[in-house]
């Protein structure tokens, strides 16, 4: 206890000393060795219109980088592929031994794999451009949009679209024509975003599930095997989990797991 309130002594006194220390060098300098900066906002009209084209593209920067993990999340395959690794993740039994962040990472790079061929369409055809001042603002988003458009509209189900253009009354938005043997195709062009992207976020929810089960069935069977052969043996107190986890985790390295699951995420979005 003696120790303990001389080092509380001894603190509060190097933080008195401190504290005068700097007091009295403050006050000893004179006022006009301390600059204060001005801090003022000042809008002053351009005698042209694009001396504000720069100051409104860094603001447009900044609103993109804001959104940006909303906009991954909703017009990207990151819901899928991050959904498949954390069910990948609870059927091994392995929620400590592979941190979120692992899993987040792995989902983002493979996610940049998937859309590379969509952000590069976009990069050559909306960012570059308009970053040259060569397109408009407009020009800009419509090139930038439909890239996202299409790869959504490939990935969702039709069913899943017509459920929010039904309950929206969005059907006249939908185009048909005639293609091959005279068959109606239906046209989305005019299809509004925000009744693309729910519709779009479930379907990949679904083939997320999907392939979750049949991930889980090869390690639920393991779990019953184990179950069975110790409750065969009596061993009602050991744990099935301590013993199936190391099969589990053998029949992966052993098929190679992480190859196959990679390349399955990535086929899937053929």
């Amino acid at each position: 206890m003696k120790n303990r309130q001389k080092k509380y002594v001894t603190t509060i006194m190097l933080a008195l000393i401190i504290s005068f220390i700097g007091y009295k060098v403050v006050s000893a300098a004179p006022n006009n060795t301390i600059p204060i900066p001005n801090i003022s906002v000042d809008f002053k009209g351009g005698e042209n219109p694009t001396d504000f084209v720069e100051n409104i593209k860094i603001l447009l920067a900044l609103t993109v980088l804001t959104l940006l993990p909303s906009i991954i999340m909703m017009t990207t395959g990151f819901v899928r592929i991050v959904t498949v690794l954390s069910i990948l993740k609870n059927a091994i039994g392995i929620q400590q031994s592979v941190p979120r962040q692992v899993i987040i990472g792995l989902s983002l790079f493979l996610t940049f794999f998937v859309m590379a061929p969509t952000i590069t369409d976009i990069n050559n055809n909306s960012i570059k451009p308009y970053m040259e001042n060569k397109i408009t603002t407009e020009v800009a988003y419509t090139n930038a949009i439909n890239p996202m458009r299409d790869f959504m509209l490939r990935q969702t189900r039709t069913k899943d679209l017509k459920l929010f253009l039904e309950v929206g009354n969005l059907e006249d938005t939908v185009k048909y024509e005639k293609g091959k043997d005279n068959v109606e195709v239906p046209i989305y062009d005019d299809v509004p975003l925000y009744a693309i992207m729910p519709a779009f976020m479930i379907s990949e929810l679904r083939t997320a599930f999907e392939i979750g089960f049949l991930l889980f069935i090869p390690f639920l069977v393991i779990d019953i095997v184990t179950s069975s052969v110790l409750m065969a043996m009596g061993m009602f107190m050991l744990s099935p989990v301590m013993i199936s986890l190391p099969f589990k985790l053998l029949l992966f390295v052993l098929v190679d797991g992480w190859n196959l699951i990679s390349q399955s995420l990535i086929m899937s979005f053929k």
